[in-house]
């Protein structure tokens, strides 16, 4: 069953009810909050490239608290141990049985902060929780529940020590961005509140967990029509052709293109996805997935302006009317 009209104009309105109350904790950044929340309506996972104090852990409190669930905080460093974020079996002398404690990574919004300090082999045991949404342990299943959203930071700077993730896993990242410093105006808000040591406490509730997978679900009905699909395909065809990519975004990067847009259609109040919304979010869930050749990369050439130029290639078809 296809969206309605009426259900877009109502996903709209609550989506933008999100961005507000999360702004007010993570002052200014709008943009950022946008691409957030609809990573996690489309059930996807984060990647955020940024400095340190820009406001990464208070953005992961703030969503937690408005949608009334519980977020932890992975500190990644090198002896982190895969048990250690997914949990651990542990015998029960009074039980007599063995008994599954939780690890960190079971929460509503999980803040996995600099995963690349970790081994490969954690960051592995992170990504597979990520990809597959539960953990097995022992020959047991244990689902990670509705929302799970994984913020990943990785700090641009202080590069020694680190163990970079690999391009096939930052594939599994529906969107890369960074909060980045506020502005002038922002700023001085933020002085002014220095009083309240945690702004994610000046966020309430608006919403339960069950409503926002309720939510993802309903995102997930917009229209898209084969035109949009076929134009997504050919970006991203475009993209492993492109002379200055090693590789391009693969056929999980175009799905997750169109997870996206389909949300970020109904986050705008419409029931269908247009052209416009694939453009709209080509560098945040793109550009993080091309690999490119070290020759055109060191002659200036970008993954942005790789995208770029595609976009300016490829014809987009006609804008569909709304669908009833």
């Amino acid at each position: 069953m296809t969206m309605t009209p009426e259900q877009a104009t109502w996903f709209a309105e609550t989506f933008g009810k999100f961005v507000d109350n999360v702004g007010h904790a993570v002052l200014g950044k709008q943009d950022v909050i946008r691409l957030v929340l609809t990573a996690m309506f489309a059930e996807g996972h984060v990647l955020l490239e940024d400095a340190p104090g820009t406001g990464k852990t208070s953005l992961a409190r703030a969503l937690a608290a408005t949608i009334d669930g519980s977020s932890n905080r992975i500190q990644f460093t090198p002896d982190l141990l895969p048990s250690d974020v997914t949990g651990v079996t542990i015998w029960d002398e009074h039980a007599r049985r063995f008994e599954f404690h939780r690890g960190p990574i079971f929460a509503s919004i999980v803040l996995a902060d600099e995963i690349n300090r970790a081994s490969p082999k954690t960051q592995s045991a992170l990504l597979e929780v990520m990809e597959e949404s539960k953990v097995t342990i022992d020959g047991t299943t244990h689902e990670a529940g509705r929302p799970f959203l994984v913020i990943a930071t990785q700090n641009p700077i202080e590069q020694a020590g680190t163990y970079r993730l690999p391009e096939a896993q930052l594939d599994r990242f529906l969107i890369k961005t960074s909060i980045g410093y506020p502005d002038l105006a922002a700023a001085t808000e933020i002085l002014g509140g220095s009083a309240v040591r945690n702004s994610a406490t000046r966020v309430s509730a608006i919403a339960t967990s069950h409503a926002v997978a309720d939510m993802a679900d309903l995102a997930a009905t917009v229209y898209t029509d084969p035109a949009v699909l076929r134009y997504t395909a050919q970006l991203s065809e475009e993209t492993r052709n492109a002379s200055e990519t090693r590789l391009g975004v693969s056929v999980r990067g175009a799905l997750a293109m169109i997870r996206a847009a389909k949300v970020w259609a109904a986050a705008q109040g419409r029931n269908f996805v247009s052209p416009d919304d694939i453009k709209q979010l080509a560098e945040p869930v793109w550009a993080h997935r091309l690999v490119l050749d070290p020759e055109a990369e060191f002659g200036g050439a970008t993954a942005v302006g790789v995208l770029g130029k595609v976009l300016a290639d490829v014809a987009a078809p006609q804008t569909r009317a709304a669908v009833a």
